[in-house]
């Protein structure tokens, strides 16, 4: 099949989760023709460093959502002049933006209750319509950045039923909303959708239902191509609360106006996204029931874990998890900054320390993404100092890539408990590493955490530090009971959350829908492969 693989900040250019996912999905794929199109986050993300591109990737596309629009310049630091637009496009733009804004100002709906049709359908109308008009008249930068706009935004917040946040935005505030709209919306005016572009192929594949799917949205209204949208994260729970909230936010909060109008229309977007898709692949299950709640048909939704690459902790696995040893270290390992429980773990551990003396706690960073919170990891040096006085503390802080633990691998290897305290409401990746280690585990319930662990580890209530506690005494002192959950974790991680695993999914999903899509234009399907559709997990 021919993809279009579409991103946001991420492949090929940045860092991260999701940009290894990326990589490996091509790689894994090789039958299977790409077109990456990506949507670029800043000026250093485009000129650093580029992942080397597998033979099956036929080109990579990149647009800015960052910097001023093409074609409107102005003197830095001046303040933005109107932009003058022909008057009979202008008002069919002002119709067009019209509804769209209308659908970010709704009347208040309780959390949780059906989106109105009446809404999804404004927002559509207004979002396609703006899409047909870049098309025929070059880009919609212009009359983004035109008074139309921002007149357009103003009638919305005064609108009875308005979001109680929106009545009181000022000039400035339509201003910022305005330009961050003009950003959001630039993927609508690319030349990706052509009949020959890299956008006209047999599917598109989103990572994410942001801007990034704003292209699969626009090649589907356009030609019918069908619309995969991939999400392993919940982004949208915050904008989702955000725009719920709107309703109850004080006017005069400083920037209220601008957070609501935007986290309105992120919310508005994913919910069209969700409406159009012909599938939609959430990473776990808390993931589907955001996407459920914003809209997304549970029929359409299908779960697949993301895949990892289980051969660089095979070693680990295999050299045991202590067995043998009466008290083997507990180990934590991740990235030092606040949200992953280290200062609670160093309370809970004082408690196991008071109850086994020999118990010993090994703090392990991994390389940060962006700027290391250098401060957060004093602080907790300085309260294990003091939870734990004199020269040699049972508590050492070391990092991956030193003489003591050179690899990944290495970390998980120093010990025979591996402890994840924190309340990170993403997929647990370093869980599932230290489940290919075979190492038993106790982590906080958190996100998706004891849909990974299952059976195979132990689950205690967040910002419990005396069940923490608990749970790390009673597998420090139970070998055999360490061994046994240390197998059974590998053999769960094996079996669901290898990368080998993933790539079939999706392998499968392509098909199926290169399938679906053939059979509607009635044109000859390809036969089922053997290994046939995989199954649902909820």
């Amino acid at each position: 099949m021919r993809v279009a693989l579409l991103t946001e900040g991420g492949y090929p250019y940045a860092q991260g989760e999701s940009v290894a996912w990326c990589d490996r999905l091509l790689h894994g794929l090789p039958e299977h023709d790409f077109e990456v199109l990506a949507l670029s986050r800043g000026r250093q993300q485009e000129l650093g460093p580029r992942r080397p591109l597998p033979a099956n990737v036929r080109g990579v596309h990149t647009a800015p959502l960052w910097g001023p629009p093409q074609g409107i310049a102005a003197r830095p630091g001046a303040p933005r002049a109107w932009a003058r637009v022909a008057r009979a496009p202008a008002r069919r733009f002002a119709e067009c933006f019209a509804e769209l804004v209308a659908a970010l100002c709704p009347g208040y709906q309780p959390l949780g209750e059906a989106q109105p049709a009446r809404q999804a359908d404004r927002f559509a109308d207004g979002l396609y319509g703006l899409a047909d008009l870049a098309a025929h008249h070059g880009g919609l930068s212009t009359w983004l950045y035109s008074e139309h706009a921002v007149r357009a935004l103003e009638a919305a917040c005064r609108a009875p039923g308005a979001p109680r946040a929106v009545h009181g935005a000022r000039v400035a505030d339509l201003l910022a909303v305005a330009e961050r709209l003009e950003r959001a919306l630039r993927p609508l005016s690319l030349g990706w959708y052509e009949a020959e572009g890299p956008g006209a192929g047999e599917l598109c594949h989103a990572v994410g239902a942001g801007p990034a799917a704003l292209a699969g949205l626009i090649a589907r209204h356009r030609y019918g191509t069908p619309l995969l949208i991939t999400e392993y994260g919940v982004r949208l729970r915050e904008h989702y609360l955000a725009s719920a909230a709107a309703h109850t936010v004080p006017r005069s909060a400083a920037g209220a106006p601008v957070r609501a109008l935007l986290a309105a229309f992120q919310v508005r977007l994913a919910r069209e996204a969700y409406r159009r898709a012909a599938l939609i692949t959430p990473g776990d299950t808390t993931a589907r029931r955001w996407q459920e709640r914003c809209g997304a048909e549970p029929a359409r939704l299908r779960t697949v874990y993301p895949g990892l690459d289980a051969r660089p902790f095979r070693a680990a696995a295999e050299a045991g998890s202590g067995r043998g040893a009466a008290f083997p270290a507990l180990v934590w390992v991740g990235r030092a900054e606040p949200g992953k429980g280290l200062a609670g773990l160093l309370h809970a551990f004082h408690a196991v320390r008071a109850a086994e003396p020999a118990a010993r706690l090994r703090i392990v960073g991994t390389p940060a993404r962006g700027r290391p919170d250098a401060g957060y990891l004093a602080r907790c040096r300085a309260l294990a100092a003091r939870l734990f006085p004199g020269p040699a503390g049972p508590v050492t802080f070391t990092e991956v890539g030193g003489a003591d633990v050179p690899t990944l691998a290495d970390a998980y290897a120093a010990g025979g408990v591996v402890v994840f305290p924190g309340a990170d409401s993403g997929f647990p990746l370093p869980l599932i590493e230290a489940m290919f280690c075979a190492r038993a585990t106790v982590a906080t319930d958190a996100g998706a955490v004891a849909e990974v662990v299952g059976g195979a580890g132990l689950v205690v209530p967040p910002g419990d530090r005396r069940a923490l506690a608990d749970a790390c005494l009673a597998l420090l002192r139970d070998p055999a009971r360490r061994a046994r959950l240390g197998a059974a974790a590998r053999a769960r991680a094996l079996d669901l959350f290898t990368v080998e695993r993933n790539v079939a999914a999706f392998d499968a999903i392509y098909r199926e829908l290169g399938r679906t899509a053939r059979s509607a234009a009635g044109l000859a399907t390809e036969p089922i492969p053997a290994a046939g559709r995989p199954g649902e997990r909820v």
